[in-house]
Parts: structure tokens; C-alpha cells; sequence
């Protein structure tokens, strides 16, 4: 879960008032948050002599509220819901009543492969002090690594205005064409140069990779602002203590994610007293919110629910004006329709996607102690599934051979159980809305988790034995979802020796103490060496693979000597 660390003195002067750490402990559950840490000196007053130079380390409990990941948008938070008040902003513009913008991207038709979407505002109005840079930063650095994806579907800039010839461009070059001085560098460098050589180039430049054109920000006079979503340029993008007026932009490849991104971080500096000034963005191609878009962008559809049905979830008796309550006490506009209340998210917030998360919002409003314990009702015994039952069987023969048994994450990354593996990635699930590429896909395999614990294992005593029993995901347009989750035995042998014997040996002994009678028949899976290779039928029905794993499946792995594995369907023995 995301932590933050807010300046003290800030947080509790945007939260209204100064807490205690025991009063802190109390409310933060209600922006779905706990006190992480606190080093407040012994006889210190919370928010007093001092205040300024002290953090609060807080720990968030949500994923889906990237709003609440800086100082401004948690106390933003406790502040609506302690007093009831929801803040106001007034420089959003809405479908068809667009805000009178003074100053003007234009996108060029160049970047629609690479990094097609920009959204920005700029703000002026008073000095940037040390403790709002700071937490600015810290705002740019959770929100596109988590929220953003490691800075592929979201990045974020900051640029000095008061040095930007108007209008800014939008565009993209041959990586070798145009030189800058890059942030934290000292000399002009090609892009090229800057993902071989610059430190932020090597983490984020693999994002460009795969385009011919690369995405380019300058200005009118063609100065270069950034290099997205890699570096800020030295001059231009060297926001310091003290600059008055900012221009803040972001790119990526999702519009509506950069367009609320673009409304937190606009909402947080509203908070923090500075003027918000839009910024109209001209696409020369259609977008989600049309051709020309002034930003800060209003797009949010309202939700609907039921006080009944609020009332049969929680369990709880909830009249309208409860159910309109609570949600106003979280920060959002609602409006009564008979027994329906309807719900207009903030600016900031995206995450109403189904009538229950309202609901958890009325819950979240009325606070934990405002529902009375209950007993569990029901009795029930406990057993073990069938397929639980068989598949403990199955771990005990493995163990007996012995191997060892390992735990893996059922989500992985495409680079993991696609690239690696040598698939073309056809069967696999992909998450529509992943929170990190990391976690990206539903695995259609074990190996690949066995072959990620082989690849960092190099240094243990070999022969190495693992396996493990779970669950994988694959494509299926026989099932109702389209989705088939199976439960697998993946088992991986690394050794001097290992090879297709060693392997069908193993799979020999698991089918006899199993009592299964099975055959074999000749396979062609890509992830084996061809002609080393079986796939095992059970009563003619497809049970698993097995052999030698493929060089160049070790070689992606950066595995040094041979494996041989296989997988085995454990539902299909127990389906008869």
C-alpha cells in the first residue's frame, strides 16, 4: 500500500486544525489511512515551534484513492469529512462550457503512436516554499509509479512559466535529432544518449523503446521543456524554492487517467493557496474529450443508488438523507430522486464505478462505530473441496521426491509469463485497468514463477526440486467470461543432468501414487526442446507437458544450466 510523509506544519494547517497522535489515530481511518510514524519530541506541541522541519509518516489502506497519496488531497479528506464542508473549484471546465484558456498547447499528429494524450495548468499566485516542493515531488513520484504505472500511462512535469514562449509544442522526433541538457546533467546529450547514459533514462527510456518517434515538449522558440516520460529539461524544468508561476503538464496514454491526475494535483494547489490557470490543449486528432480540451477537465458520470439498498448491505436502517450524508461527508455532491440518491463525484476522484462503491463511501461517511457488532449468525463446518483434498495427495508424493514447495502470486507481469516464455500471449489475461505493470496479467502458467525462483537461485546447492499447486487463468470462449481457472501442478528440476528422463520419471511416480493410469503422446510447446518434449493424456483428455526446458527460454531467464519441468491439470484427474 502507498505510505507518504506529509510536512507537519502544512499538513495540519490544510487539515484545519492540529492533532495528537492518539486524535490522528482516530480519524485517518476515515481517509483509509493509519499513522505510520511520528518522532514528536517529548513536551512538543502537534503543529507548533517546530512543526516546520518535522514529517508524519501515514500509511494508505486504498489503492483506488490516488487522491488521498499527497498532504493536500488526505487533508482535504479529513478536513470534508470532520466539518462536512466540501471544497469548491472553480476553474474546471465541462463538456461545452470550456474556461477562457490564455495560454495553448498544440499536440502534433507525430506523437499519436508513442504517447498520444497531454493535460496541464499552470499556477501562480505566491512562492513555492521548501515544504510544498517537497510534496510536490512526492505527489509527481507516487502518482506515476503507482497510479501511472511506472510512468507508462502517466507522467508528470513541472516547468517555470515565466521562461515559456507561448504556445508549447507537442511533438515527436527521431531520438537522435535533438540535444538538450537533461535534468541533474552537464552537457547537451541526444535522447539516444540520455536512455544509454542518464540514470533516469535507463529506468524509464524502455517506455520509448519500441517507437521510431519519440515524444518531445518545447516551446514556441523550440527550447526544449522535456523528454516525457523520461526527463525534465535543466533549464526550462528546473522548478526551485521560490518560482512563482509553474506550468505543470502530463502525459501518458490514457486520457482519462491523465485528465484526473491533471485535477488532483490542480485541486492540491488550490488547496495550498495558489491560483489555478487553465491551459487549452489542441489535438489534431480525436480524443475521448474531443479535438480541443481546456484543462482542468471535468469528465466524471454520475452514480445512482438506492437507500434500500444501501440499507440491505450494511445492515443498517438508512433514510435518503442518511445515504446523502454520509456520501457529502467524503466530498461528494448528491441530489435525491425519490428513494435514489444520485452522486456527482469531486474533481478529484474517479472511483464510483458500481452502485456498492457509493455505498462503501456511506459506510466509510458514517464512520466504523456507528455499526454495532454482530455474532456470525450462521454455523457451518469447515471441509476441505475435493480438489483441495487431491491436491494436498499430490504435494505429498512431490515432497517425497523430494522437492520443495514455493508460494507464488497468481498476477505477474508480461514481461514474466509472456516475453520470457516465448508466447505470443494469445491465452493469456490481461488486467483492463492494472495499478502496476508488475501485476499486469493472470498467469496462464506456473513455469514461469519456477523459473523466476531458479533464476535468482544460482548460488544454492544443486540439484534444485520446486513446485507448486495453484490456480492459472487462460483464455476460453467455451466458458460463460471467457475466462477457464484451472488447478495445476508445475513442478522444475535444475541440475547438471536434468533432462526429459528425469522428468517423466517424476510425472510416472506423481500418476502412481495418485492412482491414474496415463499415457503419452509426442508434443510441440515452444517453451521445450523439440523432440524432448511429451504432452500426458488422461483417458484421452489433455492432462499436462513435460521435458526439457528450451535454451533460450533459460537464456531469457538468465538460467545457466539445464531444467526440464512440465505441468499437470490436477481438476482434469479428479473430473474422471
Amino acid at each position: 500500500m502507498p505510505k507518504i510523509e506529509v510536512n507537519e506544519s502544512l499538513f495540519f494547517s490544510l487539515v484545519g486544525r492540529a492533532y495528537s497522535p492518539a486524535e490522528l489515530e482516530d480519524i485517518l481511518p476515515g481517509a483509509k489511512a493509519e499513522l505510520d510514524g511520528w518522532e514528536l519530541p517529548a513536551g512538543a506541541v502537534p503543529g507548533g515551534p517546530g512543526s516546520e522541519a518535522r514529517s508524519i509518516k501515514i500509511e494508505l489502506n486504498d489503492t483506488n484513492r490516488p487522491d488521498l497519496w499527497s498532504t493536500a488531497g488526505l487533508a482535504r479528506q479529513l478536513r470534508a469529512r470532520e466539518t462536512g464542508k466540501r471544497p469548491a473549484y472553480g476553474f474546471f471546465s465541462r463538456e461545452g462550457e470550456a474556461r477562457p484558456a490564455k495560454r495553448r498547447v498544440l499536440v502534433e499528429p507525430s506523437v499519436q503512436e508513442a504517447r498520444p494524450y497531454l493535460a496541464g495548468f499552470v499556477v501562480t499566485g505566491k512562492p513555492i516554499t521548501d515544504a510544498a516542493l517537497k510534496d510536490m515531488i512526492q505527489t509527481q513520484e507516487k502518482l506515476c509509479w503507482n497510479f501511472g504505472r511506472k510512468r507508462r500511462s502517466v507522467s508528470m512535469g513541472l516547468y517555470r512559466t515565466a521562461i515559456i514562449q507561448w504556445p508549447v509544442h507537442y511533438k515527436a522526433v527521431e531520438p537522435g535529432s535533438v540535444r538538450f541538457v537533461p535534468l541533474q546533467g552537464d552537457r547537451p546529450m541526444t535522447l539516444t544518449e540520455i536512455n544509454a547514459e542518464h540514470p533516469k533514462g535507463k529506468e524509464y527510456g524502455h517506455i520509448n523503446g519500441p517507437y521510431k518517434l519519440h515524444p518531445l515538449l518545447v516551446d514556441a522558440k523550440d527550447s526544449v521543456l522535456s523528454y516525457p516520460p523520461v526527463i525534465n529539461s535543466a533549464d526550462l524544468g528546473a522548478v526551485q524554492v521560490g518560482d512563482t508561476d509553474l506550468f505543470v503538464e502530463l502525459t501518458g496514454t490514457d486520457m482519462a487517467s491523465i485528465a484526473l491526475s491533471a485535477s488532483m494535483v490542480a485541486c492540491d494547489l488550490a488547496d495550498m493557496g495558489y491560483t489555478v490557470e487553465p491551459v487549452e490543449v489542441e489535438y489534431p486528432y480525436d480524443t475521448p474529450f474531443g479535438r480541443r480540451v481546456t484543462f482542468p477537465y471535468y469528465f466524471q458520470a454520475p452514480v445512482s443508488v438506492e437507500a434500500a439498498k444501501a440499507s440491505r448491505i450494511l445492515g443498517v436502517p438508512l433514510s435518503v438523507q442518511a445515504v446523502r450524508e454520509a456520501v457529502e461527508r467524503m466530498g461528494s455532491a448528491t441530489e435525491a430522486h425519490g428513494q435514489y440518491v444520485t452522486v456527482f463525484p469531486p474533481e478529484y476522484r474517479n472511483d464510483f464505478l458500481h452502485p456498492v462503491d457509493i455505498i462503501e463511501d456511506v459506510m466509510m461517511g458514517k464512520g466504523m462505530a456507528a455499526f454495532e457488532p454482530e455474532r456470525p449468525r450462521d454455523f457451518t463446518i469447515g471441509r476441505l473441496s475435493p480438489v483441495e483434498a487431491f491436491s494436498r495427495k499430490a504435494k505429498g508424493v512431490l515432497v517425497g521426491l523430494g522437492y520443495q514447495e514455493m508460494i507464488y502470486n497468481y498476477l505477474g507481469s508480461g514481461k514474466d509469463l509472456v516475453e520470457r516464455m516465448g508466447s505470443d500471449g494469445s491465452a493469456a489475461v490481461r488486467i483492463s485497468n492494472p495499478m502496476s505493470e508488475s501485476f499486469e496479467y493472470l498467469r496462464d502458467s506456473i513455469l514461469p514463477c519456477l523459473l523466476g525462483s531458479e533464476s535468482v537461485s544460482s548460488r544454492a546447492a544443486y540439484p534444485h526440486r520446486i513446485f507448486e499447486v495453484g490456480k492459472v487463468a487462460y483464455r476460453d470462449e467455451s466458458r460463460n467470461y471467457g475466462v477457464a481457472t484451472r488447478q495445476r501442478l508445475g513442478f522444475l528440476v535444475a541440475h547438471a543432468a536434468a533432462d526429459y528422463n528425469e522428468a517423466a520419471s517424476h510425472v510416472a511416480t506423481l500418476l502412481f501414487y495418485l492412482g491414474k493410469e496415463y499415457a503419452i503422446e509426442a508434443a510441440e510447446d515452444g517453451r521445450f526442446i523439440p523432440g524432448r518434449q511429451a504432452r500426458v493424456l488422461y483417458k484421452g483428455r489433455d492432462l499436462g507437458v513435460f521435458g526439457e526446458l528450451h535454451p533460450k527460454v533459460l537464456e531469457a531467464w538468465g538460467i545457466a544450466l539445464p531444467c526440464a519441468g512440465g505441468e499437470i491439470d490436477l481438476e482434469t484427474l479428479i473430473e474422471g
